[in-house]
Order: C-alpha cells, then sequence, then structure tokens
C-alpha cells in the first residue's frame, strides 16, 4: 500500500459485529472460530478484534462448509491450511515461472554476445578483428610544465601496456624527461 487510504482484501478494517452481519453468523460464533484458529483476525491497539475482507470469505466458507457440506470444524480447519499452502505454492509457482523467463531473456542475450565474439574472433584469424587488451599499447599526452598544450609541439608521449608501464616504455620515458 502507498497510503494510508489504500486498502486490499488482506487490510483488517471491520469490528466483529459488522464482520458477523457480512458474514451472517453471531459475534459468538466469530469469537469462537477465533479461539479455535479458523479464522484469526487481525487486532487493533487496544486489542479488539479487525477482520480483513478476507477473513469474511473465509468465514463464509466455513458456515457453507459446516452446514451445506456437514464438515465438522477440524475438518474445516484442516481444509483451510490446505487451501492456504495452495495459495502459496501457486504464488511461487508464478514467480519461478517469471524469474525463469528473465532468465531465458538473459540467456539469449548471453548466446547473442558469445557469437559475436565467436565470430570476431575468426575474423581476427584471417583479418582484423579483436585485439587482446593485454598486448595493446596505449599513448599517454603530458604537456611539458609551463607550455601551453593549445600552442603545438611542447608535450611528451609514452607507452604503456595497459595498467602497467612496460620496462622499455618506462626506459623511453626516462629518457625523453
Amino acid at each position: 500500500m502507498t497510503s494510508p487510504y489504500d486498502m486490499s482484501d488482506e487490510t483488517p478494517v471491520y469490528v466483529i459485529s459488522v464482520a458477523a452481519q457480512l458474514s451472517g453468523l453471531h459475534p459468538q460464533t466469530l469469537r469462537a472460530y477465533d479461539r479455535l484458529g479458523l479464522v484469526s483476525p487481525g487486532r487493533s491497539t487496544g486489542r479488539g478484534r479487525r477482520y480483513s475482507m478476507r477473513d469474511v470469505l473465509a468465514l463464509r466458507e466455513v458456515q457453507r462448509l459446516s452446514q451445506d457440506e456437514g464438515v465438522n470444524l477440524s475438518g474445516i480447519k484442516r481444509i483451510l491450511e490446505l487451501n492456504d499452502e495452495l495459495d502459496r505454492a501457486r504464488r511461487l509457482i508464478a514467480e519461478l515461472h517469471s524469474e525463469v523467463a528473465q532468465l531465458r531473456v538473459e540467456l539469449e542475450s548471453t548466446r547473442s554476445v558469445a557469437a559475436r565474439l565467436a565470430d570476431l574472433l575468426r575474423k581476427g584469424r584471417h583479418g582484423p578483428g579483436i585485439v587482446p587488451a593485454r598486448s595493446a599499447r596505449v599513448a599517454v599526452w603530458e604537456p611539458v610544465a609551463g607550455s601551453d598544450p593549445m600552442s603545438g609541439p611542447g608535450g611528451r608521449a609514452r607507452a604503456a601496456n595497459r595498467g602497467t608501464e612496460d620496462s622499455a616504455a618506462a626506459e623511453t620515458h626516462a629518457a625523453e624527461s
């Protein structure tokens, strides 16, 4: 929820008398179901019961199973537990399907990059292609102290391996100084 005015079916808002009316049960029956753990509502700061719309629907289901199907309360409790477990499993499956789809997209992207790199490596054997970074040379321009970099010559260049200076480049650089 993004604001205090947004509500879902999980939001406990109904006091016991309203929940009893909505479910068609007596408030004492709701208290008994709470004690038995069939439908456990949220609690307010004053410890009063607060029922959500989901709780009201569960109360209606308890009444249906009890009155229409003849299921005893322990059987109803087990049915509700299994329904909750099934809902959790369905949510998990949906999350896993989403994750698998994302991984498939990433795998296809990785395969595409690998194919392009393999193609560049093949071209490298027969012409221009990938130049290994470790053997690439880098020229670094450093202006001579006191010279204007915009006025032309007056700077010096040195070659270096990527990351660290090559010993020959270091000697050349020292000789230029």
